[in-house]
Order: C-alpha cells, then structure tokens, then sequence
C-alpha cells in the first residue's frame, strides 16, 4: 500500500522556478527562496516517519486545468518534494541510495488542485 501524503493547493512549476533565477541575473538568491517556502510548505504536511529501506514515489497531480506542460508541473514538484523529505528526516538523502525511482499521474480537478504522493518502501 504505502503512506500517502496529500499537499493541496498548486505549485509553481519548473518555468517559474527558471525564471525566478533569472531575476537577479544569475543571483540564485530569488529561485533558492521560492524553493525554502516550497520545502518549508511541503515539510508542515510531512508524516514524522523514517524509512529505513529506499523508497518509490507515485506522484498524482491534480491541476485546476490543463494548460500546463505535465514536465512544467513535476519537474519542480520532484526537486522540493525530495528535498523535503530529506529535511524532515525521513530519509537520509535523495540520491540513488534512498530513491529508488517515481511515477507520475496527471489529472484535472478544478475545485481542489493538489498533490498526492504515495511513497512506497522498495522490497530490496
């Protein structure tokens, strides 16, 4: 089954992270906060839980509409999610150790966008 974790709301998607860094002409300083409040965000909806095996991530998207690009809105979405994982403790870092991979789904729900990601500890 695995533990699900529902983050509501939309996200800001990979363009608007790209372009955030370049506000400042090569300042990271804009992009690197929108992705602090993103982590933070995400952390307040994270269960107090460590995995102790490397994990699988099913990534469900639902989108007020449809006019994003499906690699605009989980591209970003990958980087913050695992980063917050990482700092809420729950596992030790997100790098090919402790992730072993993710699925994305795609929807429309225009009264309540949100993500639900269901992380699955792998049977190795």
């Amino acid at each position: 089954m695995g533990l699900k974790v529902i983050i509501p709301g939309k996200f800001p998607g990979l363009n608007d992270f790209i372009y955030q860094n370049r506000v400042r002409r090569g300042n990271w300083s804009a992009g690197n906060a929108m992705k602090q409040r993103d982590i933070r965000t995400i952390c307040s909806h994270l269960p107090k839980v460590r995995f102790k095996k490397a994990i699988f991530l099913e990534y469900h998207f639902f989108e007020p509409n449809s006019r994003r690009d499906k690699d605009n809105i989980s591209g970003y979405f990958h980087k913050v999610f695992q980063d917050a994982l990482v700092k809420a403790g729950c596992i030790e870092d997100d790098g090919w150790k402790n992730i072993e991979g993710m699925s994305d789904r795609f929807d429309v729900d225009k009264g309540a966008p949100r993500i639900e990601i269901v992380i699955k500890e792998a049977k190795k």
